[in-house]
């Protein structure tokens, strides 16, 4: 039986593509120091010949990878599909690749999930997902993050405010407030809401934007209903039981996430309330599925894939001095779930 060629080496791409051996290194890594027309030759030639980098060898050899961890609390969540979507995009397009693991929103799982890529020896991490209103309940990952950095890793978050590393933090609190000027100006006065989690600081920070908008009205807002609930469509409808059993004059509901007003709308419309004709119901982030379900949602449409593609940016440019903060715009999206309170 015949011997197998051996594979091409870095030292055969660079042969060919008539480079020494570390602008070919350079070339392919991204790293600096190589014009953008010579990384492109190099790479052509990579290509053509069937060069594949031994990233482990490389990571073995100098700390480097190209496998970027990315650390969500819920995969199933669409928010986070859509955030994966614009890392995956940028991984992609750089030529690294995204290990994606889920928490589940408990920190001692985050801890875990972070030393388990260190152990990988993946040098790029990127943590998706709200923080906590307790900063000591994150004392351990800052720690974790802390010492991550100063041997050389690179970390940014997405909606998370006290760990010391590069941001995006997307627009909770003036969405709030654009979300609940919108009922308000419809002519709703007994709002409800489903409020998700009360430990997370995207929960308090969406909050703080309704409580602002019902202030600036002239209203109080110890005269609307808060119910918590998991951030899920199971969690939405049971929050919605609760609320309408409690409050059965509510004109209009806002869910602090899509999955839990979507399951405030199934069920309403099983319990045989009409939408919006007897109750509005009104979002957050704007799902993909937020257009399909009938009624059409309402809601507040954050950039997620975009999120999802800046923290990437962030977590593979070399560091600063200070944490990077990026902060992201939003948009009421109106759709057939809201109206005008009922005569």
């Amino acid at each position: 039986m015949a011997n197998r060629p051996a594979p091409p080496r870095l030292v055969d791409v660079a042969r060919a593509a008539g480079v020494s051996l570390a602008t070919a290194s350079r070339a392919l890594t991204g790293s600096a120091g190589v014009s953008a027309v010579v990384a492109a030759h190099v790479q052509a030639v990579a290509t053509r010949i069937g060069y594949v980098p031994n990233t482990h060898a490389r990571a073995l050899a100098g700390g480097q990878s190209t496998i970027v961890g990315l650390i969500v609390h819920d995969v199933g969540d669409p928010y986070f599909a859509e955030i994966a979507r614009g890392v995956l995009r940028e991984t992609e397009t750089r030529g690294y690749m995204a290990l994606i693991s889920q928490t589940e929103r408990d920190p001692t799982a985050e801890l875990a999930r972070i030393r388990a890529l260190r152990a990988h020896r993946v040098n790029s991490i990127v943590l998706a997902g709200s923080g906590y209103i307790d900063p000591s309940t994150e004392t351990d990952i800052a720690t974790e993050v802390r010492s991550f950095t100063a041997a050389g890793g690179r970390v940014a978050v997405i909606g998370r405010h006290h760990l010391p590393v590069d941001a995006v933090l997307p627009d909770n609190l003036s969405g709030g407030v654009t979300l609940m000027r919108h009922l308000l100006t419809l002519g709703h006065r007994h709002i409800g809401v489903l409020s998700g989690p009360p430990n997370l600081t995207t929960v308090e920070d969406r909050l703080a934007g309704l409580r602002m908008a019902v202030k600036a009205a002239g209203l109080s807002w110890g005269s609307i209903p808060v119910i918590p609930g998991d951030f899920t469509r199971e969690g939405g409808a049971t929050a919605t039981a609760a609320l309408i059993a409690q409050h059965p004059h509510i004109t209009a509901i806002i869910a602090l996430n899509d999955p839990m007003a979507v399951g405030a709308l199934s069920w309403l419309l099983g319990s045989g309330h009409r939408v919006p004709g007897d109750i509005s119901v009104a979002g957050f982030d704007d799902i993909p599925a937020a257009a399909d379900v009938y009624p059409a949602l309402t809601t507040i449409r954050l950039p997620m894939i975009s999120m999802g593609r800046q923290a990437l940016e962030l977590v593979l440019k070399p560091s600063v001095s200070r944490p990077r903060r990026r902060r992201t715009p939003h948009e009421l999206i109106t759709r057939a779930s809201t109206a005008p309170p009922r005569e």
